[in-house]
């Protein structure tokens, strides 16, 4: 059955986030009502054409739980991607957790950089100039807006 396992007992609040380009973190807790010996299981899949892969890093808790994963060189296709998370316990079942999320949602962009001004009193104006960010998922500059905001002192 698809809800196999103990009510309660896959992982709760899971999150993934990709950063620098190509990392990505990605960390959930405890099912509620788990038992105290689960081990939880990272399993993701880029695309259908994609084999599934386990994490090769888990960050790990207190009790030396899998708690979280880094992923290196992700890149971020057209597909969602597919997550799926088990769980053993020597005591009973764990439910398992999947999701489908599109990973150019989860990319957390850096900074602008390079950033330079130049200012001339006389005509009482600025140039500020910068890089965009790198990202994976697009070289299109109409992904951006910037905000400048600027403090006189």
């Amino acid at each position: 059955p698809v809800f196999a396992g103990m009510k309660g007992s896959a992982i709760e609040n899971f999150s993934c986030v990709i950063y620098n380009i190509f990392l990505m973190n990605c960390t959930w807790q405890a099912g509620r009502d788990a038992p105290g010996d689960t081990q939880y299981f990272l399993y993701w899949q880029e695309s259908r054409e994609d084999n599934q892969k386990e994490c090769e890093l888990y960050i790990k808790d207190e009790n030396f739980r899998n708690m979280g994963c880094i992923f290196q060189n992700v890149s971020i296709g057209t597909e969602k991607a597919y997550f799926l998370v088990n769980g053993s316990s020597k005591d009973s079942l764990i439910q398992f957790y999947d999701e489908y999320i599109d990973l150019y949602k989860i990319e957390k962009l850096m900074p602008p950089s390079n950033i330079t001004v130049n200012c001339d009193e006389i005509k009482n104006d600025c140039m500020i100039q910068w890089q965009r960010p790198k990202i994976s998922h697009s070289n299109k500059d109409k992904c951006f807006k910037y905000e400048i905001n600027i403090k006189y002192k």
